[in-house]
């Protein structure tokens, strides 16, 4: 859980505005909801292995000796949890409030939530989730939607170049049948399968073996994992090139039709990449996958998927629902500082006999003119003092005297 000084907080909220406007411009309405939920809720077996992550907040009035008889118990000692994500309240939130809402409903939620993560780069206790979230739409179209979307906000970031890896948990379990793997067998396979980008084929044979699942159903998937690279093209062609004989059809077709949606919205490329090996961690995905890559680094920016079982929890009758999540600390963290931060921003640096109300009415004169406007007094280091008002993201300074009116100001860049 970090501070932010002046100007990290000024650009991440710059950040922030932009990807508002974006969502919003494709048609997504922002919500918000309370940072805590329900313990049983957080802990329903829907949220991977991020409820083994989240954190708990005591149950109110509990003495000494209660808060001991409890000790073996998780659920007896909390009533209520901090999110761990904006996926779970967003499902109590529609269940809550369908009747407020339209048939296909159009979220964003940008919001913090907290994990108890080993910190590392990349990685906080605290951080903002972006999300876009279509519920009431089980076709193609929605997931394009999302993507388009989420593309467009990598483009107005100045992050061009992005692309989206695509799978779908349909086609991962149909392939496990396929090479013979157990039910009981896939969870713990999937675990598996989605370290191939860290070990490699070599290494998630060797760790199936030793986790003694079935041993034909190993060999089989060794054997596809050694098969020649084709070129996998997001067409039908390259997605069943990509995948073993006996993945349903109706799957296939989905995602071609995803590919096609997706293409004529971004003007005939097809900025999506099939990967068969995609698995995303989180249990509620039932359908579509996805992640959000870009050239310039070997993580993902974002991702999401399908998830029509979750709603269906909270309100009794099954609802389609699929959501994109951009990861906003990596992407603030990939964005240099740019002369625009700081665009319209004016130090006044005044010497000692300027009186306050000659300063507060050239400050005036200037915010009434659209800049940010800080006073300052003169000071020995001179050059100290600008290097801090650069750094705290001021584009611009003018020296003040008694004399100086807004007509004879003469405003000179920091940089």
């Amino acid at each position: 859980m970090r501070d932010f000084l002046p100007a990290d907080k000024a650009r991440r909220e710059r950040v922030l505005a932009i990807i508002r406007e974006r969502y919003r411009a494709h048609g997504f309405d922002e919500i918000e909801t309370p940072v805590m939920e329900d313990y049983d809720r957080l802990h329903a077996g829907i949220g991977g292995d991020n409820e083994k992550l989240s954190f708990s907040i005591l149950k109110r009035g509990m003495d000494a000796e209660s808060i001991r008889a409890a000790a073996d118990n998780p659920a007896a000692l909390a009533d209520l949890g901090l999110r761990y994500d904006l996926t779970v309240p967003l499902a109590r939130f529609y269940a809550t409030h369908r009747a407020s809402l339209p048939t296909v409903f159009r979220s964003i939620q940008i919001a913090p939530v907290w994990r108890a993560e080993r910190p590392q780069k990349g990685r906080y206790r605290q951080f903002v989730q972006c999300d876009i979230d279509i519920i009431g739409d089980a076709s193609a179209n929605a997931e394009a939607e999302l993507m388009v979307a989420s593309l467009d906000v990598l483009d107005a970031l100045g992050l061009e170049g992005g692309t989206i890896r695509v799978n779908d948990r349909r086609a991962l379990d149909a392939m496990l049948d396929v090479f013979g793997f157990a039910p009981d067998e896939r969870p713990g396979v999937l675990i598996t399968i989605d370290k191939l980008d860290k070990v490699g084929p070599s290494g998630v044979v060797a760790e199936l073996r030793d986790r003694g699942v079935t041993a034909r159903a190993v060999d089989a998937f060794a054997e596809y994992l050694a098969r020649p690279a084709s070129q996998r093209s997001f067409d039908e062609v390259g997605i069943r090139a990509a995948l073993p004989a006996g993945i349903p059809a109706e799957v296939v077709a989905h995602l071609v039709d995803l590919g096609d949606t997706v293409a004529a919205a971004r003007g005939g490329a097809v900025p999506l990449v099939f990967d068969p090996f995609l698995v995303r961690g989180m249990g509620y995905y039932t359908g579509t996958i996805f992640e959000l890559a870009h050239p310039s680094v070997d993580y993902s920016l974002g991702g999401g998927g399908r998830y029509d079982g979750m709603i269906g929890r909270f309100l009794g009758q099954q609802v389609p629902a699929v959501g994109f999540s951009i990861g906003f600390e990596r992407i603030v963290d990939l964005l240099p500082a740019t002369a625009a931060d700081g665009e319209r921003s004016i130090v006044l640096v005044h010497d000692r006999d300027v009186s306050t109300a000659q300063l507060l009415s050239l400050k005036t004169a200037l915010i009434a003119g659209g800049a940010r406007v800080r006073v300052e007094r003169r000071a020995k280091n001179m050059k100290a003092l600008l290097e801090r008002s650069a750094a705290d993201g001021y584009a611009s300074f003018a020296a003040v005297n008694v004399e100086s009116t807004p007509e004879t100001l003469e405003i000179k860049p920091l940089a």
